[in-house]
């Protein structure tokens, strides 16, 4: 064997040899991550965690009294989407500009690009919605803006009783306050025995300024699709805000991250996956980072509440907040309890890496700043002291490499790249979305 044959031999053997430590590698780091998930799932399979098809309607969670069909999820999308059912604008100039995706942008992960959602009185939009600001029309106590972050609405089909501090919905945890349902507007509907989603949608195409009724089915030309999508109901029902807000809520449930990489990986594509992504896994699984004490349900969240001490929305530069309002007591603001006290719903984790803002009071911007957050386990809130802070929130020992890890899994294996796929492509108004408004108009390069 002459010298080139030998060396091509022993570089063939040296590479089979570390292509197979690689392998072993990867196989034993899949292995500890699966049976370290099932160490936390309720059900003791990986398998717990997969997300169902957006289309697959019998696996999603959904109200019985609510169930999903093809027909009413398409409608439920285009009322999602229709600028021109903002018609109960404050002013004129506010008619039509706005929609239930102005706060919750798909490529925002479903929440505002900026740090407030803003509908109606609302300007602009910047290229994500960063520059949604009060129109010059309007003054602040005019506008409908939220005083606290709108949730991502990733996920939320397996959520039964919604909002920051779960008053929606009159089952699941709800059970046993209905003494204070009526004591607020927003939650009377509770009465009606439906879940969190639906109920939520109830009182917020009111209070979000929608208008539907059969004149305006008729102009913007969804007369069809409400048939279809809500056959069984009478016309009285299915052509008012009681019928939308049951097609509005089917298709918010199938709003799904079920092409996020750790998703791939549960289904069995171990490729989707880095290593340092997988390592990071296991310690968001495992319990050095304790994060599943609070993030254990199939969307990576639960319906616990906690106080962690983030500040509230009045507490930064924002619109029409005050140090007074009943959503800064978290819980406590519905239940009217001391024991939940500035205790804040735990949300789901899935595409945070692409919201601008998080927390309640949008008090930080990167999942980095959450992450150091929850390793410190110090209150940010001067009205929360540290003494008042959940006995789950407690600091934590991370390596430089394992927050790194940790950080990796969050930001991308968490991340569905396609969330845009659940917006048309046009609206039969033919107006602009998000926002339908002369600057964003402008910001969008539409119409």
């Amino acid at each position: 064997m002459n010298k080139e044959s030998l060396w091509l031999c022993i570089c063939i053997v040296f590479f089979s040899s570390c292509a197979k430590d690689i392998t072993q590698e990867e196989d034993y780091l899949d292995a500890k991550l699966k049976k370290t998930i099932e160490q936390v799932s309720e059900t003791n399979s990986a398998s717990y965690y997969i997300l169902p098809s957006d289309v697959d309607y019998s696996n999603i969670p959904q109200d019985p009294k609510n169930p999903l069909t093809k027909e009413k999820v398409e409608l439920g999308k285009m009322l999602f989407y229709e600028t021109g059912f903002g018609a109960d604008a404050k002013f004129d100039s506010g008619m039509a500009t706005y929609a239930c995706v102005s706060c919750h942008i798909p490529a925002a992960g479903f929440t505002p690009g900026s740090a407030q959602g803003i509908a109606d009185g609302g300007s602009g939009f910047g290229e994500n919605g960063e520059m949604r600001v009060k129109s010059s029309e309007y003054q602040e106590s005019d506008m409908d803006v939220q005083s606290i972050r709108p949730l991502s609405l990733v996920n939320v089909a397996y959520v039964t009783n919604t909002f920051w501090n779960g008053q929606f919905g009159g089952k699941g945890i709800n059970e046993g306050t209905d003494e204070v349902w009526p004591l607020e507007h927003a939650t009377e509907a509770n009465s009606l025995g439906f879940a969190g989603i639906e109920t939520q949608n109830f009182e917020g195409l009111i209070s979000h300024r929608y208008r539907v009724d059969e004149e305006i089915i008729d102009d913007l030309g969804y007369r069809d699709m409400f048939d279809a999508g809500l056959p069984n109901m009478s016309e009285e029902e299915r052509y008012s805000i009681f019928g939308a807000s049951l097609a509005l809520s089917a298709y918010i449930r199938t709003i799904l991250s079920n092409k996020a990489p750790f998703q791939e990986w549960l289904k069995g594509d171990h490729s989707a996956m880095t290593k340092a992504e997988k390592e990071g896994a296991i310690i968001f699984f495992g319990n050095k980072a304790r994060c599943t004490n609070c993030h254990y349900r199939t969307n990576l969240g639960s319906l616990e509440f906690h106080a962690i001490g983030a500040k509230d929305m009045y507490q930064r530069p924002s619109y029409n907040t005050f140090a007074d309002d009943r959503n800064n007591l978290g819980r406590a603001g519905f239940t009217l309890r001391d024991e939940d006290m500035f205790a804040f719903k735990v949300p789901q984790l899935y595409n945070l890496s692409d919201a601008n803002f998080l927390f309640h009071g949008s008090s930080l911007n990167t999942l980095s700043e959450v992450l150091d957050y929850k390793i410190n386990a110090v209150s940010e809130n001067s009205n929360v002291s540290n003494e008042q802070l959940s006995d789950k929130f407690q600091p934590i020992a991370l390596s430089q490499i394992e927050k790194e890890n940790l950080l990796l899994f969050l930001s991308n294996s968490l991340r569905d790249p396609e969330l845009e796929r659940y917006q048309p492509d046009e609206l039969r108004s033919g107006n602009c979305f998000p926002n339908n408004d002369l600057q964003s108009r402008i910001d969008l390069g539409c119409n």
